[in-house]
């Protein structure tokens, strides 16, 4: 078994649910008592926020790079990043390191694909909703054709994940805001909806939804685990 560097912290309330579930995933493969062997690097999300909405992008990438260069020399042998947004900088990743790294866009596109979905909804941030490094991955390497929210519900979605989610306050009024946007999806045409925060599968799941659901976090997980196990 590999052991999983998981970069977390944004936020935590998410990485914890990473950790649970790749702990899961090991022990239904492997069975008995068998456990991830894991390494969390987990940030202060303070920091990590405030230069998200400051803009200051290249900043928040050297956080990237100096977490994938201690997981390494900690032993890691490959690096998933517990977050979607912070995908924006991948490559400070992948240029920090030489281990392998599970994007989270990819294991998402490749299930729902393998679905046979191609018009999906994303709920998310506004940096995942509205820039095209996540957009723009999912439609020009996966082909798939990505519906975002209005304005309105672009602002809606973004403020519940950072005002709310983030800090663990579950509220049923946002609850009931998210599916109102996700119902406004599936009118537009989405065949299935992204939970493209690592957050957002603590307020809504598929049980929520007339239409496939795929929760980013429980799908990242799973992949990273696929790869820990791999031959």
């Amino acid at each position: 078994m590999k052991t999983i560097g998981l970069i977390g912290g944004m936020s935590w309330e998410s990485s914890q649910v990473y950790y649970q579930l790749v702990n899961e995933a090991v022990r239904d493969r492997l069975g008995g008592l068998h456990s991830a062997k894991c390494i969390l690097y987990s940030v202060d999300f303070a920091q990590i926020e405030e230069l998200q909405h400051a803009g200051k992008w290249e900043e928040a990438g050297e956080h990237m790079a100096d977490a994938a260069r201690s997981l390494e020399a900690a032993g890691a042998d490959l690096i998933i990043l517990c977050t979607n947004t912070m995908h924006k900088l991948a490559d400070h990743i992948l240029g920090a390191t030489t281990l392998p790294f599970v994007h989270i866009a990819d294991a998402t596109a490749s299930k729902i694909k393998a679905d046979g979905h191609r018009r999906v909804g994303l709920l998310a941030t506004r940096f995942t909703m509205e820039q095209d490094f996540y957009k723009g991955r999912l439609r020009d390497t996966h082909g798939l054709e990505v519906l975002t929210p209005d304005e309105e519900g672009r602002q809606t979605v973004h403020a519940i994940i950072y005002e709310e989610l983030c800090r663990g306050v579950i509220r049923e009024d946002s609850k009931q805001a998210y599916l109102k946007i996700v119902a406004d999806l599936i009118e537009a045409g989405a065949e299935a909806i992204i939970l493209g925060c690592t957050e957002i599968g603590l307020l809504i799941s598929q049980a929520d939804c007339t239409v496939p659901v795929y929760d980013t976090t429980q799908i990242h997980a799973i992949a990273a685990v696929e790869a820990a196990l791999e031959k």
